[in-house]
């Protein structure tokens, strides 16, 4: 079988440590690069960390590329209180020796897609989308050529995170994400309302220690670190594991649940910014341009990430 070629856009993030940690681990995925986007922390600290996950993963093959420094039009939003100062604190993960690309991520994002066949890549936004976007600005013609784009972002029936109506990712950029969902991409979005079905546990954290290898080791710290805010946030016993979705869906899409709607992004409304409208109902005549995912077999899910996880 022919690996599913995919670029991962990510602003590590412990979560997207453990997305990327997913598909580094699986055959099934050719991970044609790695573009750092600002948004957890800003992208000195988000490249940074990307080359520390693929060193963690022992690939230091994968290509690594720096994008977007900020967002298209607003000040920088960050989350340092929920996933610490480097944005993977936790573990102690040395310094990389990799190497960044000297491409910017924008012209490789681009300069892929238009040079391999078209409908052969997927893109996996785990961030803000700004390297998307200005990669649509650049060169249009890029999106007919997406096989398909697979974002964590946004909520509908869950509201917001960041605020009572945007979830983080969109709102760091919602004018990067309004261009990306006008952009004719055919889409799948992973909203707070499947991610908050997928909840760490005592349990499942101790699973991926037991593992006992130092990616295993990582993931356990990371997610013990990452889950205190969302435990006290949420009230509940774990915190959810929103990124890796992106990459599950991709090995294992019978596990979600789903139906094609509507988004749009609230651009302008102070009350709103960043909203991802859903018309999950359909009751306007707006074009269905997203796969809006709702449910998740959570059990099949980490089953799967500690079994992939332990093969590194």
């Amino acid at each position: 079988m022919t690996a599913r070629k995919i670029i991962i856009d990510t602003d590590p993030g412990q979560d997207d440590a453990v997305a990327i940690l997913l598909a580094l681990a699986s055959p099934e995925l050719d991970i044609v690069g790695i573009t750092a986007v600002t948004g957890n922390v800003p992208l000195s600290l988000t490249e940074k960390n990307a080359l520390k996950i693929c060193e963690l993963a022992g690939k230091p093959e994968t290509p690594v590329y720096s994008g977007a420094i900020r967002p298209l039009m607003r000040p920088l939003v960050t989350a340092e209180h929920v996933h610490g100062k480097t944005g993977l604190d936790g573990p102690d993960l040395p310094e990389p020796k990799m190497t960044l690309h000297k491409e910017h991520a924008v012209d490789f994002t681009v300069e892929t897609l238009m040079n391999e066949e078209s409908g052969t890549i997927t893109l996996c936004t785990l961030g803000p989308l700004t390297n998307i976007a200005l990669a649509l600005i650049r060169e249009p013609r890029i999106a007919s050529r997406v096989k398909e784009l697979v974002m964590m972002g946004g909520g509908f029936f869950e509201g917001g995170n960041i605020t009572p109506a945007a979830e983080f990712n969109i709102h760091v950029d919602p004018h990067a994400a309004d261009i990306v969902f006008r952009s004719g991409i055919p889409i799948v979005m992973m909203p707070l309302d499947v991610t908050h079905k997928a909840l760490t546990s005592p349990t499942r954290i101790a699973a991926f220690r037991s593992i006992g290898s130092r990616p295993g080791i990582a993931v356990a710290e990371m997610l013990g670190f990452s889950e205190r805010f969302d435990k006290e946030k949420y009230a509940g016993e774990g915190g959810p594991l929103h990124d890796p979705c992106v990459i599950a869906y991709l090995l294992a899409p019978e596990i979600f649940k789903g139906r094609k709607c509507n988004v749009t992004v609230e651009t302008v409304s102070e009350l709103t910014l960043g909203m991802t409208v859903v018309d999950w109902w359909g009751v306007t005549d707006r074009p269905k341009n997203a796969f809006v995912m709702r449910d998740i077999d959570h059990e099949a899910f980490f089953a799967m990430l500690v079994e992939r996880i332990s093969r590194l």
